[in-house]
């Protein structure tokens, strides 16, 4: 059993976990759903007495009845843990069973297999959706450790060389005459802002592209 992978609190320590997380949700939506109920049934000007007590009334039992579940389902997968050495789908679904099975077991054999064969189910489908989570979320492309940095470098470069186009741009156009009617490439600093013209707009297209 030491060699068990555990994902969730190791055996029996769950146990007590799930005992009180269920018994949690049971008294929270026991709470919301009778509070609804008490005060739709009571008369107008006590709904709120109506709501206070439907609520003190039924959430202890549906607490303690999800409470027993859990712990139930608990201690079944841990049996099953220890029996096969494995932690998988397998047992949550099989402990369901059982579970479902053994709380209708005073009701006759027919309510047994039903209620193993809703808990079989109701653990498929779980566990089936939690597979089926990992899975989508497994397949989201994660960003790359690089990728961060070459943004800032990129956008780095980018004001580096718009910078240096607007300086090369306006050493040109002072060298210019005026009688000739504006800049040329030949002009004192061209060579440099046309250069500068062309590093803006490589990282201006590399940003693009990124």
């Amino acid at each position: 059993m030491q060699d068990v992978d555990h994902k969730r609190e190791p055996c029996p320590h769950r146990i007590i976990d799930d005992v009180g997380g269920a018994f949690a949700m049971g008294a929270i939506g026991g709470t919301i759903w009778h509070s609804i109920k008490g005060a739709r049934s009571s008369p107008s000007g006590a709904r709120l007495r109506g709501a206070v007590d439907a609520v003190k009334l039924r959430v202890p039992v549906l607490g303690g009845s999800f409470a027993v579940w859990g712990g139930l389902f608990s201690t079944f997968d841990c049996a099953l843990v220890g029996v096969r050495g494995v932690e998988d789908p397998f047992n949550s679904i099989a402990a369901g069973a059982s579970t479902g099975g053994l709380l209708a077991a005073r009701q006759g054999g027919r309510a047994v297999v039903r209620g193993a064969a809703v808990g079989g189910v109701l653990l498929a489908l779980i566990e089936g959706m939690g597979i089926l989570m990992v899975r989508v979320l497994a397949d989201v492309p994660a960003a790359e450790p690089g990728m961060e940095g070459g943004r800032e470098e990129l956008a780095a470069a980018m004001a580096a060389a718009k910078r240096e186009a607007a300086e090369g741009g306006s050493v040109a156009a002072g060298a210019g005459s005026p009688a000739g009617g504006g800049w040329s490439p030949a002009a004192d600093g061209g060579d440099d802002g046309l250069a500068s013209v062309g590093k803006w707009a490589g990282a201006k297209e590399g940003a693009r592209n990124y």
